[in-house]
């Protein structure tokens, strides 16, 4: 298990977004986007491999539109390092890789300049994120005061790291603690809680940015419909939204056998499709974690993960973070998925600025499917019998539907992406065959 600017003053001031209270270091008001290096190369990280994905991140090697564009152009623009910088079996009183002043050791032969590295991502216009409360060679011990403070001290003086993730295995559990020591630094920090689901917000509790509600995801498409539905209730309850994201966790776009071994086996172009889908639906952060540096891979997860349309959706916000409102009778039992089954498909809803409501439609099941859509089941349509549609995949309009009904045949664990919207008097004259 395992994201920038100065603050120039900055307290626990606690910031409300329609009931949901969190930190007020205006970070986070949209999911955040960028990567991480857990889900393809595991404890496999030194600052060589960082700096080149920060470098892979600003090449504008691919075209969005018929123009150059980079990872960071389209909003991925933070590179964060995921476990493996501590020197283990180097620290003091009993610790891990914290010494007796409560600092933390970091392994030189990995990581040799830290401060250079962050240096380096600020110089090529990124942002770079941290690791805490470490998963490999976890600290057992109970934590020092002097711990959280060293610990910070290192990640926004020392280093200054612009994002932290901390993770949920060793003792440093205090998020409250952690976040009002980051605060009071004056530096802005993107703050992300990956405690599985196990430390989650409430109406008047939320210090920090994004919040795991989930185990780890494979690179297998049972797991990621089994994280995706782990956010549900904190959509239902209105706990996921600006400043404080429900987030089931890394995408697994362009990875394979990663650290899950037989678990990362990897998903086709259509599973990719819809897991991305899925995580733009639901306002999940979007976080790669692939070679962007590979040009096979990245030609093969480019028309994915540059879907403007796609990261629009994400990045919209009008009062639903976005969750399903209909889902098949039928059960059906996916690899690495839920022990009690899925729906063999299911219908997700976000609504967007303008009166829009996007709408993905996924087929869980291991066979083609005809999904059919009613267009007065979608919560807050402002149409019912003639919409207007517009297909997120194939970036092209589908006109005008009168029947208040839209129906597509779907391939095994693919999806459909729209956006409806009320036509107007004109495009209600439309003759339309889809």
């Amino acid at each position: 298990v395992r994201t920038s600017e100065r603050l120039t003053t900055v307290s626990l001031v606690l910031l409300s977004f329609n009931g949901v209270v969190g930190i007020d270091n205006g970070l986070g008001l949209t999911p955040p986007m960028g990567w991480r290096s857990w889900n393809l190369f595991g404890e496999n990280v030194d600052q060589s491999l960082l700096t080149s994905i920060m470098d892979g991140m600003v090449a504008r090697k691919r075209q969005v539109d018929g123009f150059p564009k980079s990872l960071c152009d389209l909003g991925y623009c933070d590179v964060g390092l995921d476990d493996n910088w501590q020197a283990c079996g180097k620290g003091e009183d009993g610790y891990q890789y914290h010494d007796h002043l409560g600092q933390p050791i970091v392994n030189l032969d990995r990581f040799p300049n830290m401060k250079n590295m962050t240096d380096y991502a600020h110089g090529l216009g990124l942002t770079a994120g941290w690791y805490g409360n470490n998963c490999i060679c976890s600290e057992s011990k109970q934590p020092t005061d002097q711990m959280y403070e060293q610990d910070v001290r290192f990640l926004t003086e020392v280093f200054q790291f612009d994002a932290v993730k901390l993770d949920g295995c060793g003792k440093q559990l205090d998020l409250d603690k952690w976040s009002s020591l980051i605060n009071a630094s004056g530096r802005k920090v993107m703050i992300e809680n990956c405690h599985w689901g196990n430390t989650v917000p409430n109406a008047t509790w939320c210090p920090w940015n994004f919040f795991r509600t989930s185990g780890d995801v494979r690179a297998a498409y049972g797991s990621v419909v089994s994280n995706l539905q782990t956010t549900v209730q904190w959509a239902q309850k209105g706990l996921s939204k600006p400043g404080c994201w429900g987030y089931p966790d890394m995408l697994e776009v362009g990875c394979k056998h990663g650290p899950g071994g037989a678990s990362d086996k990897g998903l086709s172009f259509v599973e990719a499709r819809s897991h991305f889908g899925a995580w733009c639906i639901v306002s999940s952060p979007l976080t790669l974690s692939h070679d962007v540096n590979n040009d096979t891979i990245m030609d093969e997860v480019w028309p994915i993960i540059s879907n403007t349309e796609a990261i629009a959706i994400n990045q919209a916000w009008a009062g639903h973070s976005g969750s399903p409102f209909k889902e098949g009778p039928e059960i059906v039992t996916l690899p690495w998925g839920e022990e009690k089954g899925t729906p063999s498909w299911q219908f997700f809803y976000k609504p967007l600025p303008g009166a829009k409501v996007a709408v993905l439609m996924m087929n869980h099941a291991d066979t083609t499917q005809t999904l059919s859509l009613d267009f007065q089941d979608i919560p807050g349509l402002p149409c019912q019998a003639s919409c207007k549609l517009r297909d997120v995949w194939n970036h092209v309009d589908l006109g005008v539907i009168k029947e208040g009904h839209y129906e597509k045949s779907v391939e095994s664990h693919d999806s459909v992406f729209l956006v409806l919207s009320a036509a107007s008097a004109d495009e209600k004259e439309e003759v339309v065959v889809v």
